[in-house]
């Protein structure tokens, strides 16, 4: 039996000093490769080069990029994204760097909301307490200060968190703003990558199931590329001038009527599901409902946003980030357990793939969903990741068992967005008319035996996954 902890460590030293780790296919364990391409476990590698068995972008792509391929075919396409997107995207445009979940100093009761936090980060996993924690300790002490009276104390408390908050909140807006305003060069090239990263997923055949996007990111980064990529974005918000969160999951669609047919209304394509599993810095609590304001991405201040006339004097406590609950609600963690819900029922389902970019498993409440996710054994989850900074994302690897039904690209090259966009992911247009090319082929030259023999190379170019992903590969995706 394999010694758990020796094998997270040496897969975080490879981490550190450069290298990959990558488990795709048949792979019956993780394969660690040094920042020099030489495979630290070759005797678990099946697919080495034959001349000097070093591994460089060109293996990986041959490795990669048909097996996404196919599994983005899947009955039901989850995309799960965390701050490592922001980072990646922010490095790209030049920018200083994305929002940090530092832990802030609170004046009152300090040593006690410390204390409190500290033991939340530890029972969830986590070395160290961070601003989640914190902000969720001291909501919960001043709902304790409210009900024993303790009324200057809990002013005083709702004071400074109220500050703190709205500090983080600019905090979100400052890093949008650094990428906004980031060289035009260097900006535009970030977000024509971001738009390729998000096409791959989004671009499928109408027929299908929408691609459902999931992110614990605040900011508006997603709501940004899609935007520029024309792709349409359906959540729980129904309205144009300030859309209210509706609990009723409506399984509303886009549709088209094609020119001369009647009663036969079309899927439209480019079409995905977007859900923000920790609120964002545009949703606010409006007296009994939560709206999403018209927040430009980037703003300078969000305090002129909240002061518009029917926001009712609105603070920063009253932004939807989580664990900032809304304070009225006999349910503490409204709205975000009808996005957690949305979540677990989104992945939660045979034939489904979850593919999670930048996400580092520090949330338990998530990885409880991919956890009951896995025990459907034609699942998949594919995790891939610049690096594992926090050592969670191999320890859910090893804890979980389901071996067979994940694979892994975590490193400087695989995890590289930009390596992601231009080599690995799947780039549907292209598929699909290499797969039409192989069909013409082969009714025009069938009979030449050389002609078949490239007409089944090009054809086989998607690889099917094992049996226990369960995927469609036979319909391109779009």
């Amino acid at each position: 039996m394999m010694d758990i902890k020796l094998e997270i460590e040496k897969a975080q030293t490879v981490l550190k000093e450069g290298g990959n780790v990558i488990k795709t296919r048949d792979d019956r364990e993780l394969i660690l490769v040094d920042k020099d391409g030489k495979v630290q476990n070759a005797d678990s590698c099946g697919w080495l080069p034959d001349d000097n068995g070093e591994v460089n972008k060109s293996v990986f792509r041959k490795r990669i990029e048909p097996w996404l391929t196919s599994l983005f075919q899947s009955e039901h396409l989850s995309l799960l994204c965390g701050s490592g997107i922001t980072n990646a995207i922010s490095f790209l445009a030049g920018a200083a760097g994305s929002t940090t979940m530092r832990a802030t100093t609170f004046t009152q009761f300090k040593d006690e909301i410390q204390e409190a936090a500290e033991a939340s980060a530890e029972a969830s996993g986590r070395e160290k307490g961070n601003i989640e924690d914190q902000i969720r300790t001291a909501n919960d002490l001043l709902r304790g200060l409210r009900i024993l009276k303790r009324d200057s104390e809990a002013a005083a408390l709702e004071s400074e968190l109220n500050m703190i908050i709205s500090e983080f909140a600019m905090s979100i807006l400052k890093s949008e703003n650094r990428i906004a305003t980031a060289v035009e060069d260097k900006r535009e090239n970030a977000y024509s990558v971001l738009v390729n990263f998000l096409l791959s997923f989004a671009s499928r055949t109408g027929n299908r199931e929408r691609l459902n996007i999931f992110t614990t990111n605040y900011d508006r980064l997603i709501e940004a590329g899609t935007e520029l990529a024309g792709v349409h974005l359906m959540d729980r918000f129904v309205g144009t001038m300030m859309p209210v969160f509706r609990s009723s999951r409506l399984n509303l669609d886009i549709h088209y009527n094609p020119p001369g047919i009647r009663g036969e209304p079309r899927y439209l394509e480019g079409v995905a599901r977007l859900t923000k599993l920790h609120g964002s810095v545009d949703w606010i609590q409006n007296g009994s409902e939560i709206r999403r304001v018209g927040l430009p991405f980037g703003a300078n201040d969000i305090g002129p946003y909240l002061s518009a006339p029917g926001l009712k004097g609105s603070d920063a406590l009253k932004l939807m980030i989580y664990p900032n609950s809304a304070k009225d609600r006999e349910t503490a963690e409204y709205p975000y357990v009808e996005l957690f819900r949305d979540f677990a029922a989104a992945i939660c389902r045979p034939n489904s793939t979850l593919v999670t970019y930048g996400y580092g498993f520090g949330d338990e409440h998530i990885n409880r969903a991919i956890h009951d996710m896995l025990t459907i054994p034609s699942t998949h989850l594919v995790v891939i990741s610049y690096d594992d900074p926090i050592g969670r994302i191999l320890k859910f690897y090893y804890e979980s068992a389901h071996y067979a039904q994940m694979s892994m690209l975590i490193g400087k090259d695989l995890g590289d967005i930009t390596n992601l966009a231009n080599d690995y992911l799947p780039k549907s247009a292209i598929d699909r008319t290499t797969i039409r090319m192989a069909e013409l082929l082969q009714h025009r030259m069938g009979a030449d035996s050389s002609a078949s023999a490239t007409i089944s190379s090009v054809s086989s170019a998607p690889v099917t996954p094992s049996s226990s992903t369960s995927t469609t590969p036979t319909t391109p995706i779009v």
